[in-house]
């Protein structure tokens, strides 16, 4: 459930990143929070690695999230650094790879609730 909530965090924080984007075109404060937006992605990508180690540790369960996660944290990481580089064309289709990559995680990781089929008495 913890993995299952960093992720959402993780692709809330990425469709909020092109939204301050579009800021940034049109605002005169949108550089501070496009800025804001990216250490915040940074952060919460941080938190989904630690998260994805901690919940292996204990339950002794595959390691496969933890690349995903790692590999997010290198991509974030990534892209914060082309960024602040201003390297736009590798920036912008690196933001739509990152919340394409999310989702997809998302729609992997189990959401924990379970499915009780009740049959009927014939």
């Amino acid at each position: 459930m913890f993995l299952r909530v960093a992720i959402i965090l993780q692709t809330l924080a990425l469709f909020a990143a092109p939204v301050t984007a579009g800021l940034l075109l049109s605002t005169p404060s949108g550089h501070t929070l496009h800025s804001a937006s990216a250490y915040t992605v940074f952060i919460v990508t941080l938190v989904h690695l630690i998260v994805a180690i901690l919940m292996w540790r204990p339950g002794g369960g595959s390691p496969r999230p933890i690349l995903y996660a790692a590999v997010m944290f290198v991509l974030t990481s990534a892209q914060v650094a082309l960024g602040i580089a201003h390297v736009k064309t590798v920036h912008v289709p690196l933001g739509v790879l990152l919340f394409g990559l999310s989702v997809l995680q998302l729609s992997r990781v189990p959401s924990g609730r379970r499915m009780y089929v009740v049959s009927s008495p014939s």
